[in-house]
């Protein structure tokens, strides 16, 4: 903290005090800010990096559960028109130390955007690894915080166009995270949401609780209808002060940043949350910054001898040019995805083929956080044997297993295999990956059981895989008092059937 106030003091003093005539888009009130969020965007590219350079040869590695090597080899047999989709570095090499390389050079230049060295670069480099990764690692790389990332840090690489219609841009963009968020609660019809009992589940039922989501779980009823009202409020209608004026717009991201914490203590949402917060920047301006830290510094007024300078001629028309077709883009493929949300019919014809393709690089994204509410944990149980008689289970590293485990923390970290184990119950048939995993389990491939925290088959491979489901919730204050365990387990028998899954 110490070393970023100094970094802000610093910076301030190169900057110029912005005046009332530049109103509310003029990059130069937002110069300090854009560089304070870079670095926040490089911290959250080296979390996203640096935690899957730890999983990605067990999803997409060549003993993985998803070997990118198949999947790269369906794509080019579909035809040279298919060549190029996805679009991927990994085309030119698709081995386990590219995937991991990749991670490596994601993270170095993560460095690098925080350090503001060679920031333009890092910017497309991190954006264009990234991109590469989540086109070949679906659906391990397909979650809502993933597209975040991506259309943020394509935003990102425009802040060079040093224009007030990426400030614009930005302020959409968390906009739209934030009201799609609560719009789709409401258009999907779950009555959780109408009802105003969706966090009476919420904090049970969610992939990876913290553990003072058991505490929160027990709160009142009244109390937890009053969050679940308050989460709609904030989600439809306070994103509309982001476009109103500063004393507005400032209180819509000071509610937002403390509901995101409020997420942050009871739910390992890994980065979104983070995230959010960083594009809350865009809502203040450097006045307000500079505000700040005399507050927490108590220093002197800063007055900045330099200024921006707005030079006329080619490159500032080019400049302009370039951000304001960035946003004719956005707004019209949003607009488009907007009235698909709105008539629930997919957009036909040329502009849904294009839109389609567009929007699987995850720069143009609609978002929708928990639109409908599970009223129950399943846990599923994986185990294997030799003679199909004995049975020894497997562990995972973070999602509940035993009634005495204890929630974890594990932010900002993502352990993908954990998540996506929390969608297959939900589902109505079988995942494809779902079942190539306990394939990957009966040929005890090194990389795919690198995820597990215990494989109990590490010398000779099983027969035999099975896979059982219970149902998990919370303990009382009562049980816990009098067990020390944090949920209750009750055995629902065998997972729906797995044919052929056997050696």
């Amino acid at each position: 903290m110490k070393y970023l106030m100094n970094w802000l003091s610093v910076q301030s003093k190169s900057i110029t005090e912005p005046t009332e005539k530049e109103g509310m888009y003029s990059f130069a009130s937002y110069q300090l800010v854009s560089a304070l969020f870079l670095r926040l965007l490089g911290v959250i590219y080296l979390i996203a990096f640096a935690s899957l350079s730890v999983q990605i040869e067990g999803l997409i590695g060549s003993t993985g559960i998803l070997p990118i090597a198949e999947e790269l080899a369906f794509q080019a047999s579909s035809g040279i028109a298919n060549y190029f989709r996805p679009l991927t570095l990994f085309w030119i090499n698709a081995s386990d130390e590219a995937l991991l390389g990749a991670t490596v050079a994601g993270s170095i230049f993560s460095i690098l955007i925080i350090l503001n060295r060679f920031q333009l670069i890092s910017l497309i480099a991190a954006f264009v690894l990234y991109l590469s990764l989540h086109q070949v690692s679906q659906p391990f790389l397909n979650f809502q915080w993933d597209g975040l990332l991506l259309e943020t840090g394509l935003l990102a690489i425009f802040l060079a166009t040093r224009t007030g219609i990426v400030i614009f841009l930005f302020r959409w963009l968390l906009f739209k995270l934030r009201f799609l968020s609560g719009i789709s609660k409401l258009s999907s019809g779950d009555p959780a949401w109408s009802g105003l009992t969706a966090l009476n589940s919420y904090f049970e039922v969610q992939p990876l609780p913290t553990p003072f989501a058991w505490y929160v779980h027990l709160f009142p009823e009244w109390l937890l209808r009053f969050g679940t009202g308050a989460t709609l409020v904030i989600e439809i209608l306070v994103p509309f002060m982001m476009f109103m004026p500063r004393k507005w717009r400032f209180a819509a991201a000071w509610i937002t940043i403390f509901w995101q914490l409020l997420i942050i203590l009871t739910s390992n949402h890994n980065w979104i949350n983070f995230l959010t917060i960083a594009l809350c920047l865009f809502l203040f301006d450097d006045r307000a910054i500079r505000n700040f830290i005399q507050w927490v510094k108590s220093v002197k007024k800063i007055r900045p001898a330099n200024s921006i300078t707005q030079a006329d001629g080619l490159y500032r028309r080019l400049r302009i040019s370039t951000a304001a077709m960035l946003a004719i883009l956005i707004l019209a493929f949003n607009a488009a995805q907007f009235w698909a949300l709105v008539t629930r019919q997919p957009v036909s014809g040329d502009l849904g083929v294009v839109l389609k393709t567009i929007e699987s690089y995850r720069t143009f994204n609609m978002y929708h956080v928990f639109p409908t509410m599970t009223t129950q944990r399943i846990e599923l149980e994986i185990s294997g044997s030799h003679d199909g008689r004995e049975w020894r289970p497997y562990r995972f590293k973070y999602k509940p297993e035993e009634p005495g485990q204890r929630p974890v923390f594990i932010l900002p970290h993502q352990p993908r295999l954990d998540w996506q184990m929390w969608f297959v119950s939900l589902q109505s048939k079988q995942l494809p990956w779902f079942e190539q995993f306990l394939y990957a389990l009966l040929e005890n491939a090194p990389a795919a059981t690198s995820l597990l925290e215990h494989n109990p088959f590490k010398d000779v491979p099983p027969g035999f895989i099975r896979v059982d489901a219970s149902r998990y919730t919370f303990t009382t204050p009562e049980q816990r008092q009098a067990t020390g365990e944090w949920w209750q387990r009750e055995p629902l028998g065998p997972f729906r059937p797995l044919p052929g899954v056997k050696r």
